[in-house]
């Protein structure tokens, strides 16, 4: 997390839900030669405490798990590069804004007949958000094969410890400087979810 404390104001429940909304990250756990990373879909509960996700057999971090391990979950959201120029003042510098949570917390790995259920529970969290369209079921997959495809991966989960965010949005410059930065974000932003990433700048929501 940045060191900056103008930039990690936000409340629990702001990085709860965007870490919840995003529901994507990168799992990183130490081992003997160095850490693991993996990118993972994943359904945090509503209170931010339990997290459920699965793995590909062949992971290598599933190694690590046949006793909990401690993990780090990083999700990261909008973000952009930002020209000094773009502030319309003097004595500027380039720099990066963006917003990221960090999950902590042990990791496990789940007897396989947890599996099921929390495929559906990920599923569930992806596909109701598709509506008007019909939520996909797994009974549309044919037994043989969805019995196949679940012998390839191991349910997992996490008890949340800490939640930490930053949401560098400027907050540190003066509110018309900011203003003129997201501006020219929003019309020639480097990054991912630019427009996104402006609005959040003319009104950080921490």
């Amino acid at each position: 997390m940045h060191p900056n404390l103008n930039f990690r104001k936000a409340s629990d429940k702001l990085n709860i839900d965007f870490a919840r909304d995003r529901s994507f990250g990168t799992l990183a756990m130490n081992a003997e030669n160095g850490p693991l990373l993996a990118h993972i879909p994943f359904l945090l509960s509503e209170d931010g405490a339990y997290l459920e996700a699965h793995l590909v057999r062949s992971n290598p971090i599933l190694k690590l798990l046949e006793n909990p391990q401690k993990a780090v979950i990083s999700i990261i959201g909008t973000d952009s590069y930002i020209s000094p120029d773009w502030y319309e003042v003097d004595d500027q510098v380039p720099t990066w804004n963006y917003v990221a949570v960090h999950l902590r917390g042990e990791m496990q790995r789940l007897a396989q007949d947890k599996l099921p259920g929390i495929l559906e529970h990920i599923s569930n969290n992806f596909e109701t958000r598709l509506a008007p369209k019909q939520p996909w079921k797994m009974d549309k997959v044919s037994p043989p094969v969805l019995a196949k495809m679940q012998r390839m991966i191991v349910p997992i989960s996490m008890q949340v410890a800490t939640i930490d965010g930053t949401w560098k949005l400027a907050q540190n410059k003066p509110d018309e400087v900011r203003m003129a930065a997201a501006n020219q974000v929003e019309a020639h932003g480097i990054g991912q979810e630019v427009k996104t990433l402006a609005g959040l700048m003319r009104t950080p929501p921490c």
